[in-house]
């Protein structure tokens, strides 16, 4: 068979260049996320290594321990609030995040949007793979405490990795594929299991580090002691605890843009709504709390020296004592959090880079193939490197959200204050100038000036994040430390007054001739309950001169409503 054939046998049923069964509006079948399926999902997103290790990048910038922990509920109640409101759209009309960029980018002008959030997909699904790779490590050398010494390193040490490691990071990252394999609306039953492991294993270790950290007490990690100043420019505790809350927010950044793709599944939009205002916050903040009391309680153990990665805790115990319960417990810790580390990267990393290159390549890339698609090439960011100046690194993503909060801001405008929240879903479908999301040669030139204008300012700051030989005066820093609430707010006001200043006319004639938003969600979500070879129907049903009504249990005869 020549490469003609293999290409076409490839080719998924029943597409178009903008649709197939994975990014088409989700029916009731697949709507199967209550409430605690997103309270699982948020738990396992939350309590793992990275956010344990939230503190050692507020802690070191000389914050104490109760000044990170506020900066840290503060944030946490920050992106809460951002991550209800980006979801509405997917929560009530089932839509995902890449398909609604495209009614604010316009059809073609969304790419760019995608292919953010697809990069970030690949990078966090290595740091989290690789970090996965150290929790197994755990388990190799419960069975044999010298497994790193019986491997001979053939790694050169700017790799910044030995063989034995790069073994366990293999291993890790093969037990991760059979868990790509499931679709998002089967994930229950993993999230239960997993949830329950990792919040138990999380509680146990608080524990078991608070009753043995002997009348010596916490380490300087728990220290009240501050030397800097309460005011005065970037480097006052006022403009840091800024910074910290803002880190904190920036952290869940990639989280917030794309969390469409998962309120999509919710049965009704309410579970959407409260799975993730009470979890989200809840767990994000205990395990960061966590976090710091861990590493506090074991520091004097550790010669002073603040030991933050969990799998690094583990190993120094095993130094100290090889005894059949410290390897029984390094076994159990390392499935703990080998479990962890796949129940937070599959569904966050692997599933949502699948949803995004399905919407790129929908004839060719389902939701399974671009989550293969997504691990395979993971790879490719070096994720030993990132792992060996983790704090760094986090600091850097956390930062990432000045390119993200624009995006964030601007779907919002679009959703409440442009569209009103009615939607036209299948002109989400339509690739040509009869939808209205079509704007200007597929692209909605209001965005990227909105775009603009939320990262600009915010730019020069970043770049001095990544290279601290950098100088800038105290306004740039301090415009740098507000950059996801500066980002996401700009962005959007200026987002709607370009489009209240230069109407789209077919959008605005959709949104004023429309009945209520109500309305039309219950018409497009009616309208939808089909399978995907009817879709075809649907689509060339509506020739954009209006929404029409498909009767679904009869035969496909449109009805104009509005």
């Amino acid at each position: 068979m020549g490469l003609a054939g293999l290409v076409e046998r490839a080719r998924l049923p029943y597409v178009s260049q903008w649709i197939n069964d994975d990014i088409r509006p989700v029916e009731a079948a697949r709507r199967t996320w209550g409430f605690w399926t997103f309270h699982n999902y948020w738990l396992l997103i939350n309590c793992n290594i990275a956010t344990f290790l939230t503190g050692s990048a507020l802690i070191p910038l000389g914050l104490n321990w109760w000044q990170a922990i506020i900066a840290i509920v503060i944030g946490n109640i920050i992106a809460t609030t951002a991550i209800v409101i980006s979801s509405l759209s997917g929560a009530y009309y089932h839509i995902g995040f890449s398909v609604y960029s495209r009614a604010v980018w316009g059809m073609w002008g969304s790419q760019f949007a995608i292919w953010n959030r697809i990069f970030l997909c690949l990078v966090w699904y290595g740091f989290q793979s690789w970090v996965g790779g150290q929790c197994f490590e755990l388990i190799l050398l419960s069975w044999d405490p010298n497994y790193e010494s019986r491997i001979p390193n053939h790694m050169p040490a700017s790799t910044g990795m030995t063989t034995a490691q790069f073994v366990s990071y293999i291993i890790f990252f093969v037990i991760s594929l059979p868990f790509v394999w499931i679709k998002p609306h089967r994930l229950q039953k993993f999230f239960y299991i997993a949830s329950a492991v990792t919040m138990v294993f999380f509680i146990v270790l608080l524990i078991w580090a608070l009753a043995t950290m002997g009348h010596g007490g916490f380490g300087d990690t728990i220290d009240s002691a501050t030397t800097i100043p309460k005011t005065g420019g970037p480097g006052s505790l006022a403009w840091l605890m800024v910074y910290g809350i803002m880190s904190t927010v920036g952290s869940i950044a990639a989280g917030i843009l794309n969390q469409n793709d998962f309120a999509r599944l919710a049965r009704k939009p309410m579970d959407a709504v409260w799975g993730q205002l009470i979890p989200y916050g809840v767990y994000s903040i205990l395990t960061s709390v966590i976090g710091i009391l861990v590493v506090g309680a074991t520091q004097k153990r550790f010669d002073g020296e603040a030991v933050w990665n969990p799998p690094t805790i583990f190993v120094r115990l095993l130094e100290k004592d090889n005894s059949p319960g410290t390897r029984a417990a390094l076994f159990f810790a390392g499935v703990a959090l080998c479990i962890s580390q796949i129940g937070s990267n599959v569904p966050g990393n692997a599933l949502a880079g699948g949803i995004d290159l399905s919407s790129v390549f929908p004839r060719y890339i389902n939701i399974r193939r671009g989550a293969y698609i997504t691990a395979i090439l993971s790879p490719i960011v070096n994720p030993w490197q990132l792992v060996n100046t983790a704090t760094t690194f986090l600091s850097v993503l956390s930062s990432y959200g000045v390119f993200l909060a624009p995006m964030t801001g601007m779907m919002f405008a679009n959703y409440v204050f442009v569209n009103k929240r009615k939607v036209k879903v299948d002109d989400l479908y339509h690739g040509h100038s009869g939808s209205i999301y079509w704007y200007n040669y597929g692209i909605n030139f209001r965005a990227p000036v909105a775009w603009a204008v939320g990262v600009a300012p915010t730019l020069p700051g970043f770049i001095a994040a990544i290279n601290t030989s950098v100088s800038l005066p105290d306004g740039m820093t301090e415009l740098y430390f507000l950059n996801y609430l500066y980002g996401f707010t700009s962005s959007a006001v200026v987002y709607s007054l370009l489009h209240w200043i230069f109407p789209a006319k077919p959008v605005d004639d959709f949104v004023k001739n429309a009945p209520s938003a109500k309305e039309v969600q219950r018409h497009f979500t009616d309208r939808w309950e089909v399978d995907l070879s009817q879709a075809g129907q649907i689509l060339s049903d509506d020739d954009g001169s209006g929404i029409t009504h498909l009767d679904v249990n009869t035969k496909h005869e449109p009805t104009a409503i509005f």
